[in-house]
């Protein structure tokens, strides 16, 4: 829904408060917490055990928002061990999260029992069920899985290996290539994820490799191959090698009758020529080829430094510091592509280097959904704001991913504002903000101020926030305690303090 004038107005006065939140932070750099300027340090929801203001931080960037749940986990065992656990998800019980995606079936499906599925349906808002689904089930995922870093690292070998669904029979190969390429392996070795990604069907089409021939040979996925998904643009590959490449993977196709959707390699139409790539030379060898420079590119120095830089700047800051990418690169060549090594030394060793990373729309929804502890019976309701924002997931319409980066999300200020009014006031079907429990909890609506600043920004709220919030609601005119919270939540939500982690 759209605000009225009236609620515009009044919303974009209250976003004033958001200077004392962030208390005298020069515009546009990261609060790492509001709670860094308060001493002695506050508890984040009263009655709760203390988290440290570092510790508050660690959790915003590593779950789509810390949940009452994460952080009790983390006060109860400390940060390093909260990293180990989450290092290791198949440790942890997660049912709660199985039971709930077991109302999608699509997800369970193989490629060619998708197909005939899209073949029953008809018109165009029919075929899009299947990434739908796909969509819906990733949000919740994000939302209430207890395996957060998991899903964090899932977001982001989606975004390295990205494919959207837009572009022709990916609607439904992607379900596939998110099941058995990305979310298999996204903690095991990178050689493994390398292969099962050139291998989908879901990648081979978005990426034209089903129209790799002999004597006609495409290079899209050659190159980006070579430049997105290991070596990096400036990995030290030529032209020449993009040619060489994309003639090694002719005849890496998808079976388009029986088993319609699977990989096939096609030896008709394979180059059995001798080819010339990265300084090697490859006789004839058919399949293995492919095999061959897969496994060339994912030992090569270029790609454990372009994945070292990557990670760093996802999980740590935009500008990650040269020493860690290095320190990052060495475990992943010295592990032998171990994902999870790689990743335990970019959260360890970065701590200390931890800088302003801008919330990307998907973020900023999740966690304001997660930290209101909000009510998630359906995530539909998420799709057409996600979609105004530019983050609906698996439609980015190139390669390289969504940005990750803070310039190229500025913009979307204002549907971030509806967002957070929208679903302040209880308009988004499947989702209930608790007012009334908060109201309850907090025995009125000072006390219920108080919760809610905890929950959203690691700390009881201090007085003179408080108070300053108070007044100004008093100011709007609204005297009524329920609607009172509701303009608070939206305010402190559409707040420059919470776009950024």
């Amino acid at each position: 829904m759209s605000l009225d004038r009236r609620g515009f107005l009044r919303l974009s006065g209250m976003l004033a408060l958001s200077t004392a939140v962030s208390g005298c932070v020069e515009h546009g750099r990261l609060i790492g917490t509001i709670a860094s300027s308060l001493a002695p340090p506050l508890h984040f929801l009263e009655g709760e055990p203390a988290l440290s203001t570092d510790d508050h931080a660690l959790l915003c960037r590593l779950t789509f928002g810390p949940s009452l749940d994460d952080r009790r986990r983390m006060a109860a065992i400390g940060r390093l061990a909260w990293i180990e656990e989450q290092l290791a998800p198949e440790s942890l019980d997660d049912a709660a999260t199985d039971v709930r995606l077991s109302a999608y079936a699509s997800l369970r499906m193989s490629a060619s029992d998708l197909i005939d599925l899209s073949d029953k349906l008809f018109d165009e808002q029919d075929r899009q069920t299947v990434p739908s689904e796909l969509r819906q089930a990733t949000l919740l995922r994000r939302v209430i899985s207890r395996r957060q870093l998991y899903e964090r690292t899932v977001e982001f070998w989606t975004d390295h290996f990205s494919i959207s669904v837009d572009k022709g029979d990916c609607c439904y190969l992607k379900t596939v290539d998110d099941r058995e390429v990305i979310r298999r392996h996204a903690f095991g070795r990178f050689s493994d994820l390398l292969s099962a990604s050139a291998h989908s069907p879901a990648m081979l089409v978005y990426l034209d490799n089903q129209a790799n021939r002999r004597g006609a040979p495409n290079e899209n996925y050659a190159r980006e191959l070579m430049e997105l998904h290991t070596l990096g643009i400036d990995g030290g590959y030529s032209q020449s090698d993009v040619q060489e490449l994309a003639r090694c993977l002719t005849g890496w196709t998808v079976k388009d009758h029986f088993w319609r959707g699977q990989f096939r390699f096609d030896g008709g139409q394979h180059d059995v020529g001798v080819k010339r790539f990265l300084g090697r030379t490859l006789g004839p060898q058919g399949k293995e080829e492919g095999e061959l420079v897969l496994g060339l590119l994912a030992e090569h120095p270029s790609t454990a430094r372009h994945l070292a830089r990557k990670l760093a700047r996802r999980f740590i800051r935009d500008d990650p510091p040269v020493d860690l990418v290095e320190r990052t690169a060495r475990t992943f060549n010295a592990s032998r592509g171990d994902l999870r090594q790689t990743l335990r030394t970019v959260l360890l060793d970065g701590q200390g280097a931890r800088g302003p990373k801008i919330k990307r729309p998907l973020d900023f929804v999740l966690s304001c959904l997660r930290q209101l502890q909000v009510r998630v019976q359906d995530t539909r309701s998420l799709l057409d704001p996600l979609a105004r924002m530019g983050h609906l997931p698996f439609s980015w319409p190139t390669p390289d991913g969504f940005p990750d980066t803070a310039e190229p999300w500025m913009t979307t200020l204002i549907p971030r504002w509806q967002f957070a009014a929208s679903l302040a006031r209880g308009e988004l079907a499947g989702l209930r903000v608790p007012i009334d429990d908060l109201l309850d909890a907090g025995s009125g609506l000072p006390g219920a101020l108080r919760l809610t600043a905890g929950m959203l920004f690691g700390s009881s709220s201090p007085s003179a926030v408080s108070d300053q919030m108070s007044r100004a609601l008093g100011e709007s005119g609204v005297r009524e305690e329920h609607e009172a919270l509701q303009l608070a939540v939206a305010a402190w939500l559409g707040s420059e303090a919470f776009q950024w982690h």
